[in-house]
């Protein structure tokens, strides 16, 4: 009989759960293919559903079909297969420790939230779930993780969630109590890994995505069964045990063109053996002639007193080609200026790469569980 994809309502909350017998019998090998949607969002359902034709024949051995989060706003479904999803879980729990149980913080129907389900399933544990269908409150994690089990506890954030749980002192330590919190999603800034840690957070930072079961490189080092290559371009080549097997009804996408291997849009630096991503390619702002890194740009500006969270951006300029904008969620009681933020990036970078405009917001609007979504703050400020 030929396998067909089948869609898989994920819910929010703790009606998670209810999705872990089918997860179990994908991992055993004997369900269907899954396509996780979010449950109750009725217009997402539709576009992942239009793009990725639940229903219709999937090749052998997928396991479960996720969606990227879409730079482009179109989304590809990432092909897993369960032995790829258990080769990603074994290798963390080899490298973190040991099986345990879960705190899930996440949307479940993405890579990361889902990873929490999958890797509950593996251990024999039944995650804790705080909900977050309206958004996170870390005001709930200190009930959440008295709930856990243990011996070993853990969970999966993104930078945007941590950034709240350090001005929440209760939450702090409830975090504090778990073995580890595996960080990804998005470039983490230093200053919040360093209060992190001097607050007694044991943090992991990921790098991955959809296409490599999710995290699969940790503080730089690849897992067990995972192949990172840097090209002479600078762009990041992932491969081995967690790779996908190609994209949902794109069989001859370019990332996956190389076999064995995923073309990313990162780049990076491999210096023995430990990989440090630098920025996007995709991402980066032509001005002036030169080329300007956001995450650079970022990574110096966060270290500004009056800045909590940052975006740059680059939008059109007549005479530059583009300029160089950043998008600022103020510290609490400051009101940070152009003139000072431009001061403070000239301290350390080229005078190019400082912004010449400067906008505030209340909050930066993401894409998935944690990417700041800068085709959203290219539109609104353009």
């Amino acid at each position: 009989m030929t396998a067909l994809l089948e869609t898989l309502p994920v819910p929010s909350g703790r009606d998670a759960l209810s999705v872990l017998p089918a997860l179990s019998r994908m991992l055993d090998g004997d369900g269907p293919a899954l396509l996780p949607v979010p449950a109750g969002d009725p217009r997402e359902i539709r576009r992942l559903t239009d793009a990725l034709s639940p229903g219709e024949p999937i090749e052998p051995g997928v396991g479960l079909v996720v969606a990227t989060s879409g730079t482009t706003g179109i989304p590809k479904g990432a092909q897993l297969t369960a032995a790829a999803l258990r080769a990603s879980g074994e290798a963390t729990y080899t490298r973190i420790g040991g099986p345990g149980s879960w705190l899930l913080a996440l949307p479940p129907h993405h890579i990361a939230g889902m990873q929490v389900l999958l890797r509950s399933l593996l251990a024999g544990t039944e995650p804790v779930v705080v909900d977050v269908s309206h958004g996170f409150d870390p005001a709930g994690l200190p009930a959440a993780v008295d709930a856990m089990p243990g011996p070993r506890r853990y969970s999966s954030m993104v930078p945007t969630q941590l950034i709240k749980v350090l001005d929440h002192p209760a939450a702090v330590d409830a975090l504090a109590r778990l073995d580890a919190i595996l960080l990804g999603g998005a470039a983490t800034p230093l200053p919040v890994l360093e209060r992190a840690r001097a607050a007694g957070i044991t943090i992991v930072r990921t790098y991955g995505m959809s296409e490599t079961c999710g995290g699969c490189v940790y503080d730089g080092v690849p897992l067990d069964g995972v192949r990172v290559r840097v090209g002479d371009d600078s762009r990041v080549w992932v491969g081995g045990a967690t790779l996908a097997s190609g994209y949902r009804g794109l069989p001859d996408h370019p990332a996956f063109a190389e076999a064995g291997w995923f073309r990313t849009d990162d780049a990076g630096l491999l210096e023995d053996g430990v990989l440090r991503i630098v920025g996007r390619l995709d991402e980066a702002i032509s001005t002036g002639g030169l080329t300007v890194v956001p995450q650079v740009v970022e990574a110096v500006l966060i270290g500004h007193p009056a800045v909590r969270e940052v975006a740059v951006v680059g939008l059109p300029d007549e005479r530059l080609g583009s300029r160089v904008v950043a998008v600022v969620v103020p510290a609490p009681g400051t009101d940070p200026t152009l003139a000072e933020l431009r001061e403070h990036v000239e301290a350390s970078l080229d005078a190019t790469a400082a912004p010449r405009e400067v906008h505030l917001v209340d909050a930066l609007p993401l894409r998935g569980p944690g990417k700041v979504d800068r085709r959203a703050l290219v539109s609104r400020f353009s």
